[in-house]
């Protein structure tokens, strides 16, 4: 089986998913979402970033309804193009997709919105309108003979002690322990936003990081932990995109592919029988 696997793309896909599907013999595809531009980062890391406020408390809510109305329109566009290549998608949502799902709750941090409009669950009415993309996040796919689960991770270490990782920790304990005999096969692969924690694929190092994080692991330490426990064949993760690349923890292979929006992708190939995977990082010239 060959999957193509591609994600953070943030509005943009500068690549012919078309020609490689076809080229590389590509029989599913695996997405690890970021849809969605987020293009009001700066304004939001400027104002909001470690703080419990909201950004239409700074800026008004008719601005920010603007911005996310445009980051939608264009988000939703790249769901399209890849429900039309004619191959099975599997994606989870990332943490720029306005989904609600908050799987790593920060403790102090309150999640009762205050307005109704954004506080929405903008993505999963987006994506059931297609039908060749199926969401895996704290759920299963079986294909071929291949059991795929899926998470999301957010966007930063999470915390151990909170209701929202545990709850979330224990969904991925129960799929873990449904496959188990599968796993032993080698046949479960975990596809998650987020990368397990570190690694040496979670490092921030963008210049443009924000200081308090730059030089920092940010992957999840629930990945980190189920991974540790229960040791799959392969995990697959992005969210950090200067993080693209091969690691292990254990016996599992760990891949981060990069990000679309900077033309990188990754082929792998899964072998019929348990053995080696083969991993290619790529990026468009």
């Amino acid at each position: 089986m060959r999957l193509l696997v591609v994600g953070d793309f943030h509005g943009k896909l500068p690549l012919n998913l078309k020609a490689i599907v076809k080229k590389e013999k590509i029989g599913l595809i695996i997405s690890l979402g970021d849809y969605f531009p987020f293009s009001y980062r700066k304004i939001w890391f400027k104002h909001c970033y470690g703080k419990d406020l909201e950004l239409w408390e700074v800026l008004g809510k008719k601005v920010v309804k603007t911005y996310m109305l445009k980051d939608l329109k264009v988000g939703e566009n790249i769901l399209k193009k890849l429900n039309d290549l004619g191959v099975p998608v599997l994606t989870v949502v990332g943490n720029t997709d306005l989904s609600r799902l908050n799987d790593q709750y920060r403790p102090g941090r309150s999640f009762n919105y205050k307005w109704k409009w954004e506080s929405q669950e903008f993505f999963t009415p987006m994506i059931k309108k297609y039908k060749n993309i199926h969401r895996i996040d704290y759920s299963s796919f079986k294909f071929g003979n291949i059991i795929f689960i899926g998470a999301f991770g957010h966007s930063s270490p999470g915390h151990v002690k909170s209701r929202a990782y545990k709850k979330y920790k224990n969904k991925l304990e129960n799929l873990f322990k449904k496959f188990r005999k599968e796993n032993k096969e080698g046949k479960v692969i975990f596809t998650t936003h987020n990368v397990p924690f570190n690694t040496k694929l979670d490092k921030i190092t963008a210049k443009h990081a924000h200081h308090r994080a730059r030089g920092k692991h940010y992957g999840s330490k629930m990945f980190r932990r189920i991974i540790e426990k229960y040791q799959p064949s392969l995990s697959i993760g992005g969210h950090i995109h200067e993080g693209f690349g091969k690691d292990k923890i254990k016996s599992t292979l760990l891949v981060n592919p990069g990000a679309a929006l900077e033309k990188r992708y990754a082929i792998i190939e899964i072998p019929e029988k348990k053995g080696k995977i083969d991993v290619k990082l790529l990026k468009k010239k």
